[in-house]
């Protein structure tokens, strides 16, 4: 199969949107990639980085020509967006997104795209804990795990479209229904970016507490532990709040293996340290 667009449109021209752009111009899978977004600074960036050919501030003059268009927004935004220039896509035309949250959305966005116009959810595992499209790059989905969410609504041809597009940037593709994918997402990348956030605002508020200074005494562990920690505060409220349900269960699952912790260690019970030492190591030397 072979993929070629006379236009891209990129909504939101950050690190994914921005390294796509960057990976459809090199790879020649697009004639014209033009972007959409609010910052006249990183757009006029994104486009001195080869991103975009060119960019659009009224998003609606950036769709009629468009074969395929991404949503690389904060995913509470789609809804609107849609609302507001979706029905200038032409039929044909293929939207996808790179949204960390599907559930519920994927068929939300299907009821708000045009008749003739096909929706496939999809959400690259890459990034960096830096955002905007300074950050690009042209290898930053090569090897990395792109997730595809079709629904029983979504069109054949379109599906394949997607699942080429980024293979041939580098990822592995697989699909999963919407629901399990929040449920997995939850789990793996929502659930570690809370316990991220919430270790370094327990660090601040034990500095506070005991008139130390903790950080300029940490180490790797600290650095490893909590990079994630630095993370968009816009992205992440929206994904928590987009995956609350999932979310909230884990929470609590975490919830209970601190406690675990803190009753064996208030209890100097050694044995038990261990076995739960061991159990989470196990489990680590699985993750590859």
């Amino acid at each position: 199969m072979t993929v070629h667009f006379k236009q891209v449109t990129i909504v939101g021209v950050g690190l994914i949107g921005g390294s796509m752009g960057m990976i459809l111009k090199g790879q020649g899978l697009a004639d014209r990639v033009v972007g959409v977004g609010r910052s006249l600074g990183n757009l006029d960036l994104a486009v001195q980085l080869g991103a975009i050919d060119a960019y659009e501030r009224d998003p609606k003059a950036a769709m009629p020509d468009a074969e395929l268009v991404i949503l690389a927004t904060p995913v509470d935004s789609y809804a609107g967006h849609l609302k507001e220039w979706g029905r200038v896509l032409e039929p044909g035309t293929i939207v996808s997104d790179v949204g960390s949250v599907k559930g519920s959305l994927v068929g939300q966005v299907e009821a708000l795209v045009p008749a003739g116009v096909h929706f496939v959810g999809a959400h690259p595992i890459a990034g960096k804990e830096t955002s905007g499209v300074g950050a690009g790059s042209v290898d930053l989905f090569t090897g990395a795990l792109c997730i595809i969410t079709p629904t029983a609504n979504t069109d054949p041809q379109a599906l394949l479209t997607v699942q080429y597009v980024w293979q041939a940037m580098g990822s592995v593709v697989r699909s999963i229904d919407p629901f399990m994918h929040d449920w997995i997402l939850g789990a793996v990348s929502h659930l570690p970016h809370v316990a991220a956030f919430a270790l370094m605002n327990a660090l601040t508020d034990l500095e506070q507490r005991g008139g130390a200074t903790f950080l300029e005494y940490a180490g790797g562990g600290l650095r490893d532990t909590t990079r994630i920690a630095e993370s968009s505060l816009e992205m992440w409220r929206d994904i928590f709040l987009g995956n609350q349900e999932n979310l909230s269960v884990m929470i609590e699952a975490l919830e209970k293996e601190l406690q675990r912790f803190k009753t064996l260690i208030q209890a100097k019970d050694g044995p038990g340290l261990e076995r739960e030492i061991a159990r989470a190591r196990e489990a680590r030397q699985r993750l590859k």
